[in-house]
């Protein structure tokens, strides 16, 4: 009895965090465009606000917008287009929807900050059906890992 509580309680915590991210729960920047389906088409701009986590940078919001360059944004997208899974997700009807760049910041010994975007996802669309993000690692050139999302809604009269 106390596994099956256990068991589903994990189960709840992860649908949870699945619909959370799904949604945009964790940036203020986005709308969901039917209720199930993030909107990364925001992302195709080149200035998007950096969402700070609460307690650096007074909360979120707190660094303004970030701009990424078209060449990076090039560059992100020719690693993506290389892949072979990639591409056979594009054959399928994906669609490359928006190009988010993962930025580290590095603290040294002396004070001093460095900021660098050595990672981005990318965000595969299919019609209201599916969805992929796909990690890219810009300093290696290469995809790291591929997530598909798909959902099924069967509506009843």
């Amino acid at each position: 009895m106390i596994s099956a509580v256990l068991v589903l309680a994990v189960l709840s915590g992860i649908a949870f965090m699945a619909y959370a991210n799904a949604n945009g729960v964790t940036d203020d920047t986005s709308t969901p465009t039917n209720g199930a389906w993030y909107n990364f088409d925001q992302y195709n701009n080149t200035t998007r606000p950096f969402c700070g986590r609460r307690g650096f940078g007074g909360g979120r919001g707190g660094f303004g917008p970030i701009t990424v360059s078209e060449e990076y944004k090039e560059n992100v997208l020719n690693i993506t287009k290389s892949d072979s899974d990639v591409q056979a997700l594009l054959n399928e009807g994906y669609n490359i929807t928006g190009v988010r760049p993962i930025i580290s910041t590095t603290v040294e010994a002396d004070g001093t900050v460095t900021m660098k975007a050595t990672t981005a996802i990318v965000t595969l669309q299919k019609d209201t059906t599916g969805r992929a993000l796909v990690w890219v690692d810009v300093e290696q050139a290469k995809v790291t890992r591929i997530e598909i999302l798909t959902m099924t809604v069967i509506e009843k009269s």
